[in-house]
């Protein structure tokens, strides 16, 4: 079996003269005592719970408790230490930061973090870096112990990790050219995810305004009767989805997951539908499936094209009409089904309001904040008010947005893979500066 010490010295390869490599447990404490804090109990220090810790670097410092609150059960830490996530996914995401600016010099959180406090021989942002490179990463991955969403990376992992170790003043240059490097492509990266929210708040004013007033701007106006809707066409309705649904099956909760048990791990040609399907809108996707006899059971679950598909738990954004020629199957207990009359509602119109459209999204986050329930329930859905023209202006309105909404989507979509690719060049700059890579004379 091979060791981590072999898998890093392997990760690394040949490394530069005058470098080193060896087990970190010899040049750094692993998860430091707090028994010799001198401190008194009402003091405060920083809390940092994992939403805090940043993705490649940063804590959010704005909680505050009294020590005494927070010396059992908490993970400690100071000013100058490595806290490094350690459970799935936080540590294949980067999860980790340099502890600075501490509250009194002290920091308490999650249990979910290792805490590496460097000796006089490492400078903590060169370790930094290797933490956050793709080969202790990956290789963290592979050697990570528990089950499912519980997986964690042991200590003794960072512990007989050996990263490559360069002089001290080395680490130094190294630290400094990748905190100035990396933060001119995270300036970079920044800019187009702020651009990635400026055109999705357009895109969506543009099919809400479509989708509750028109195309015709010299439409007469009448009040809807809602508030946060305003006027709408005069010769248009606003409905609740329970009115335009075929009856009896036009709303349907998926089947108790007590009837979903034990199902066969082969594909039976019987597709059981959820989450992974309605938020990617990829129905050919899943692999779980239910026997023919557990099918024609459940078939006031099925799913056929045209209906409309919810998660139950989370956002009305996760909505998607299920296509044509998809396999056979039922929704399952986290989704639910919508079934419109199409001389009324056309699928289409239903999904752009129930998925894209401001106002919908403004009924379910109302019905959420009152809500005891954890997730939604036909009973909310069918209340949903929606804006109802005459089906053919529902197709002019359709086509016309079909007309202006993929060049909103291919610009998304070149931003997006922008996006992908300084993150590549970035992991790529790290990786290439920490294990001497980069010519010296290029690291000022």
């Amino acid at each position: 079996m091979t060791s981590i010490a072999e898998k890093a010295r392997s990760a690394y390869g040949d490394l530069p003269e005058g470098w080193t490599s060896r087990r970190l447990r010899f040049d750094a404490r692993l998860n430091p005592k707090k028994s010799g804090l001198a401190m008194e109990p009402d003091e405060l220090v920083s809390f940092v719970p994992m939403d805090a810790v940043g993705q490649n670097g940063g804590l959010k410092l704005g909680d505050t408790r009294e020590l005494a609150d927070v010396y059992e059960g908490y993970t400690y830490f100071a000013n100058g230490d490595l806290c490094i996530a350690k459970i799935t996914p936080c540590f294949e995401n980067g999860k980790g930061a340099i502890a600075e600016r501490l509250t009194n010099g002290v920091g308490f959180g999650t249990t979910e973090l290792h805490v590496v406090r460097p000796g006089p021989g490492i400078d903590r942002r060169f370790l930094f870096y290797v933490f956050i490179a793709d080969d202790f990463r990956k290789i963290g991955e592979s050697e990570m112990y528990g089950a499912g969403g519980q997986k964690r990376i042991d200590e003794s992992f960072i512990k007989d990790w050996m990263p490559p170790l360069p002089p001290l003043e080395t680490q130094r240059r190294i630290a400094q050219f990748l905190d100035e490097k990396t933060a001119c492509i995270d300036g970079l990266i920044e800019k187009k995810r702020a651009l990635l929210e400026r055109l999705a708040e357009k895109r969506q004013s543009l099919i809400t305004r479509a989708v509750t007033k028109g195309l015709n701007p010299d439409a007469p106006m009448k009040p809807s009767g809602i508030d946060w809707l305003g006027d709408i066409p005069a010769h248009w309705e606003v409905l609740p989805l329970k009115r335009l649904v075929v009856d009896g099956v036009g709303l349907q909760m998926g089947p108790f997951g007590g009837m979903l048990t034990d199902l066969p791990d082969y594909d039976t040609g019987y597709k059981l539908y959820g989450q992974e399907n309605t938020i990617s809108g990829d129905f050919s996707s899943g692999s779980r499936w239910v026997e023919y006899d557990r099918y024609k059971a459940l078939k006031r679950y099925e799913i056929i094209e045209g209906d409309l598909v919810l998660t139950r738990k989370g956002s009305l954004g996760n909505c998607r009409r299920v296509p044509g020629n998809i396999v056979p199957g039922i929704a399952d207990s986290d989704t639910i089904r919508v079934r419109p009359r199409h001389k009324e509602l056309l699928p289409e119109w239903a999904l752009l309001s129930l998925h894209e459209s401001v106002f919908v999204e403004e009924q379910i986050s109302v019905q959420k904040r009152g809500a005891i329930l954890s997730g939604l329930n036909t009973s909310v859905v069918a209340l949903l008010l929606l804006t109802v023209p005459p089906t053919n202006e529902q197709l002019d309105i359709l086509y016309a947005l079909d007309k202006v909404l993929p060049s909103f989507d291919d610009t998304v979509k070149k931003v997006r893979k922008s996006i992908a690719s300084l993150e590549e060049y970035r992991a790529a700059l790290i990786t290439a500066a920490v294990t001497g890579q980069l010519e010296l004379n290029t690291v000022p």
